[in-house]
Order: C-alpha cells, then structure tokens, then sequence
C-alpha cells in the first residue's frame, strides 16, 4: 500500500501495476495475490488513506464543549496529517476524484468518518449553507483545506498562521 501511495502520487493513477510491484519489491504477479484488480487496490488504498486522515482528524477530539474548538481541533488535525504526509495526500486527492473508486467503497470511508462528518453536519445546521447539498459543503471543504496546506507548505515560518486562516475563512462560509 506505501509503494502503491508513492506511485500514485509520483505518476497518477495511471501508472502501471508492473511499476507498483517494483516499488513495493514485489514481482508484478505478486500484487495480485493480494487484489485480483487494480481498481480493487486502488478502492482499498482509498479506504486505509480515509481511514487514516479521519483517525489523525478526530485523535483527542474534545467530546463536549464548543462546537467552534471541536471543528478547530479536527480541522487542525487533519491539516498537519496532510502536511507531515504528502504522498498520501496526493494520492488520496487522484483516488478521490476518480471514476474507479466505487460507491460502495466511498460509503465505506464515510462509515469510517462518520464523527467528523457528524461535526460539519452540526456547524451547517444553522450556517448559510444549510440547504446546500453537502456534496458541496465536503467540496468547499476539500478545497479550503487544499488552499490552506499549500499555502502553509509554501511559508512554513508562518504555518499556524495560515491554519488559522484557513479555518477561519472555512467558519465564516458554513458556519
């Protein structure tokens, strides 16, 4: 899954099992031992990459008290798992909008995220995106975030700064 992530962060998912296989220093037959397909290793890496932001998103998470800090911390969480692991998040970020990654593994990483899919539910439950589809509050979301690693990976002196920013701007559009 490692060697999968690298390659397709370095090469999109259009690099070849044979390259996945040399990367994880595996013949190519090998890697179908483990996922009869390509797309099945692409949905189960979509499903470990989700699982693993969503555990870093929600590690300590205050279960009570201010909504704002709670969204905060989860936000905060989420946005230094994305720094500290860029290859993840490139990958994640082709896996996500990819026409291989079936329903039933997106309903799978949403299961898996249910908490912190639970909070952006609360804060837009009185916002001026309360009637928006939340498709479009998850892609407002998305790219806030994006905005946001980047900018704190470009002008990492001033990273918290942009973090805060970040949120900042993300609170005052949904909540």
């Amino acid at each position: 899954m490692e060697a999968a992530t690298r390659v397709i962060a370095s090469q999109g998912l259009s690099a070849s099992t044979a390259l996945i296989a040399k990367e994880a220093g595996i013949a190519n037959g090998s890697l179908f031992t483990y996922f009869e397909t390509k797309a099945d290793l692409f949905n189960q890496l979509y499903l470990e990459l989700k699982t693993e932001m969503t555990a870093a998103a929600m590690k300590d998470l205050p279960k009570s008290g201010d909504l704002r800090k709670q969204v905060f911390h989860a936000w905060s969480n989420w946005i230094d798992w994305a720094v500290s692991n860029p290859h993840k998040r490139y990958a994640l970020r082709q896996l996500n909008v990819s026409d291989g990654i079936t329903p039933a593994t997106r309903n799978a990483a949403d299961k898996v995220a249910v908490d912190f899919n639970d909070l952006i539910k609360r804060i837009r439950a009185h916002g001026s995106l309360q009637t928006a589809p939340i498709s479009f509050v998850g892609a407002l979301l998305n790219g806030l975030a994006e905005a946001t690693i980047v900018t704190m990976i470009n002008d990492p002196d001033n990273a918290k700064k942009h973090c805060k920013t970040g949120f900042e701007t993300f609170w005052r559009a949904i909540g």
